[in-house]
């Protein structure tokens, strides 16, 4: 007889997440503000997320994004740290809300649930380290071409033949690296005369990623 199914790491959230109620939100739209101590846990149904903080000049700058199936935030729910950060909608959102203490009993009802957790933070801790050293040593050239890598690598969609298509802001893409709206633009056109680049309205197809971790000069 076949093996009976063992569900799978998303589908054991989607059905926790599933019991609670889901709210919408227009994009733009603020979920937390920075010291608020949230009692909830969202759980992205669809849309993304952006995390960020204002620097002293007023300008938004952008840590973290979360995607569909992702739940946040959870540093204050298993530290009991304040939370520092904004969290906004980054496309018309749908989430699910859950009481914070649940969602903790959770974790520790299901260790799987909780290494994917851990692993996922590692990545982005990888990925945070990487976003410093191009903040502390690169050019403006490589933080934009180091936030491309990230975009495809977590948001890109790639065809048969490799080709990643990037919905894409160039506000969006400034707040992340930490340049100006000008400066993304300036550095887009330059990478796409090289052919790094395919730039599109709305859109930046990345044709070769494999050319583009070569410049940054690391692998992710």
């Amino acid at each position: 007889m076949p093996e009976p199914h063992e569900p799978h790491v998303p589908e054991i959230v989607a059905s926790f997440f599933e019991r609670y109620p889901i709210r919408s939100y227009d994009d733009g739209q603020l979920l937390i503000h920075a010291g608020d101590d949230s009692p909830s846990i969202f759980y992205i149904v669809s849309g993304a997320v952006r995390q960020y903080d204002i620097s002293y000049r007023g300008a938004e700058v952008v840590v973290n994004k979360y995607k569909p199936g992702a739940f946040f935030p959870m540093l204050g729910a298993i530290t009991g740290r304040p939370n520092t950060f904004f969290f906004a909608a980054d496309a018309t959102l749908a989430v699910r809300v859950a009481p914070r203490q649940e969602v903790v009993d959770f974790l520790h009802a299901q260790p799987a649930v909780a290494f994917d957790l851990l692993t996922r933070l590692y990545s982005g801790v990888d990925g945070l380290l990487g976003r410093m050293a191009q903040l502390m040593a690169g050019s403006a050239r490589n933080r934009l071409l180091y936030e491309i890598l990230i975009e495809c690598r977590r948001f890109g969609t790639a065809n048969d033949v490799g080709v990643y298509t990037l919905a894409f802001k160039e506000s969006d893409m400034a707040a992340a690296a930490g340049l100006s709206r000008e400066t993304v633009s300036r550095e887009l056109q330059k990478l796409s005369h090289e052919g790094l680049v395919r730039l599109t309205r709305g859109s930046v197809a990345v044709p070769d990623i494999g050319a583009i971790e070569q410049e940054v000069g690391r692998g992710l």
